[in-house]
């Protein structure tokens, strides 16, 4: 293929993220060959079905051998064992990925495991819905949204500069950040909203004067978001906070003072300050829509309403 970025890729977990990124790449013809591989038979078996890619294989190193570029789709905790069964299967000039929403964790476990004849170039697509597994995946997943890469201490330029073509050529916006910052931030804007989603739920659901029946009855009236949060894939976010818990701790840290503070002014009818906090969300809310983040539109019933930042 002529205009191909990457002669073959190979993509090592084929649930949501990896299933989208395979029809991405085909529908914008940014790669000659996509290989796949799963830890899960009936996984690889489902890949088969659907064809949306050329080869499945039994294992990560045979979808690694001869790839130029190699992304790894599995959970955070499995990252450190792909990299040390693809490592010596990586040719030179080749690339090793990730999609993790944790950096400095991953780049840990992964970096020592690729050869000096290739590069590590470690990326976080902001995009994701709370499905999962290869039927979930889409091609338009990360149209508008924004990816992460990172750079690490002797990257090469070139290879960054590939691995910003490809997501940029799958529909996404990118921008680079040190593994650190990278954990702090996304420590804000999505490990600690998963996790108070997460607790919410629990919190619901474990109420003793309040019916399970009422809660999935009234949903609508706020609670209705965060189930969807909250219904996000177990195993991934299990790993996101083992591998992120020095940010999330800083920022649960931070989170809980604040939400006594609120409690506080609660406590003594302090209205200003409630009405002092609540516009200045409400801006926040107002940029988010302005930079194409999300849609004003009013459907309460979100059935319409764009993938979900991961």
């Amino acid at each position: 293929m002529a205009d191909a970025l990457f002669g073959r890729v190979a993509i090592v977990g084929v649930g949501l993220i990896g299933s989208s990124i395979a029809r991405a790449a085909r529908r914008a013809g940014l790669v000659g060959t996509i290989a796949a591989s799963d830890a899960d038979a009936a996984v690889r078996a489902r890949v088969r079905e659907l064809g949306f890619v050329d080869e499945v294989t039994e294992t990560s190193a045979e979808a690694a051998e001869g790839a130029d570029l190699v992304i790894v789709c599995t959970p955070i905790g499995a990252c450190g064992a792909v990299a040390a069964e693809v490592g010596p299967r990586l040719k030179p000039g080749a690339i090793l990925s990730d999609v993790g929403s944790v950096k400095g964790a991953v780049i840990s476990v992964m970096a020592p495991h690729v050869p000096p004849h290739a590069h590590f170039v470690p990326a976080h697509p902001i995009a994701g819905t709370e499905n999962s597994g290869p039927d979930a995946g889409f091609a338009e997943l990360f149209d508008g949204r924004w990816a992460i890469v990172v750079e690490t201490p002797g990257s090469d330029p070139q290879a960054v500069a590939k691995v910003r073509a490809f997501w940029e050529g799958l529909g996404a916006k990118t921008d680079t950040m040190t593994a650190e910052h990278h954990d702090l931030v996304f420590a804000i804007v999505s490990h600690v909203p998963h996790l108070i989603a997460y607790n919410i739920v629990g919190t619901a659901a474990d109420l003793e004067d309040v019916t399970q029946s009422e809660v999935i009855k009234y949903s609508a009236s706020g609670f209705r978001d965060f189930t969807r949060i909250a219904a996000s894939d177990p195993t991934m976010w299990r790993d996101v906070f083992l591998n992120n818990r020095d940010a999330v701790l800083q920022m649960l840290g931070r989170f809980v003072e604040d939400l006594t503070a609120l409690q506080r002014a609660i406590r003594w009818g302090e209205g200003d300050k409630l009405f002092d906090l609540f516009t200045r969300t409400r801006a926040i809310r107002r940029d988010i829509i302005e930079q194409g983040q999300d849609t004003a539109a009013p459907d309460f019933g979100r059935r319409s309403a764009p993938p979900a930042g991961e």
